[in-house]
């Protein structure tokens, strides 16, 4: 079989809603056919078709007592679907905004982005980043496309003792209290970051920047905007 074949087969395989399900059901238990047929609202016949089809295309295997399982092979391609599913869900604001200036390690993980929401309003993205300052217990971390307002100490009050506050900027690096500040210029993306939820925004395609942000508390997603955050903070020029 020619590779584009397999390839157009597999994604044949993919693109059905009742294998995509099984999949998905798979990914965090191994189920009998049976139960698969149950949460799924499939007939018998029809769950027992399926998963042969997922079989023979080695995305599952049966196991010794009667449940299915996703292979090894199964759980890559399922994570490969979910990027393209968060995609198309997101199609419309990704073929205005740029991803490809991200860390190619980034890219690959942009599902981890699925769980969060996308707001696409400034006042509700401005009115989230204020308010997550407050909400603050341990750190608050921020990358800006636009210099610290003046006056910084303004800045420093709204801070509550004790928790770590960094910032990247255009700006030169400032000293004040409660604040760590770094110089990173063009950055590919807005961020905010508390302990329990982050709001991310990216740039148009053009470099414009947008503040239609995708906002959320989702695990997955703070560690994808946390991890993001320290690949910068280390590029940061410090004061």
């Amino acid at each position: 079989m020619e590779k584009t074949d397999e390839v157009d087969r597999l994604f044949f395989e993919l693109a059905n809603k009742s294998r995509l399900d099984i999949l998905r059901l798979l990914q965090t238990e191994n189920l009998k056919m049976q139960e698969i047929a149950r949460r799924l609202d499939l007939t018998a016949t029809e769950a027992f078709r399926q998963l042969e089809r997922l079989s023979a295309a080695s995305l599952v295997q049966r196991q010794p007592d009667g449940s299915y399982t996703l292979t090894q092979y199964g759980k890559l391609e399922l994570h490969f679907a979910s990027v393209m599913e968060f995609g198309l869900k997101n199609k419309q604001y990704f073929l205005n905004h740029d991803v490809w200036r991200l860390p190619q390690q980034f890219v690959n993980r942009i599902s981890e982005l699925s769980q969060a929401t996308l707001n696409m309003g400034l006042l509700e993205t401005t009115t989230k980043s204020s308010h997550m300052i407050g909400e603050a217990k341990k750190y608050m971390w921020g990358i800006s496309a636009e210099p610290l307002p003046q006056p910084f100490d303004a800045i420093a009050s709204q801070i509550p003792k004790g928790v770590e506050y960094k910032i990247l900027s255009p700006q030169p690096p400032i000293k004040l209290p409660n604040l760590e500040n770094r110089t990173l210029t063009g950055s590919p993306v807005i961020l905010a970051l508390i302990e329990k939820e982050a709001s991310l925004c990216f740039r148009f395609v053009d470099g414009r920047v947008d503040y239609a942000s995708f906002i959320g508390n989702d695990p997955a997603f703070l560690n994808w905007v946390k991890d993001l955050f320290l690949y910068y903070w280390e590029k940061g020029k410090r004061a």
